[in-house]
């Protein structure tokens, strides 16, 4: 029973984790957004694009640690 409670534990640190990384990424959309709309230099909105991008790998990455894979 003790290691069905880490589990438990550790998919509410990753759901956690997921949640934080989701409002990060769209904090990040948000200032590419506003950064586009003043006419932001685009050397600066492409690593900001960049910046998201690795956000949303490392999304990616936790939910598959939550989701189980399914062999069809």
């Amino acid at each position: 029973m003790g290691t069905k409670h880490m589990a438990d534990q550790e998919q509410a640190d990753i759901r956690l984790a997921l949640a934080r990384l989701r409002q990060e990424h769209e904090d990040y959309d948000a200032a590419i957004n506003a950064m586009i709309e003043t006419g932001c230099e685009a050397l600066r909105i492409q690593r900001m694009k960049k910046k998201k991008l690795a956000i949303k790998d490392k999304m990616s990455q936790l939910e598959d640690q939550i989701v189980p894979d399914i062999i069809a």
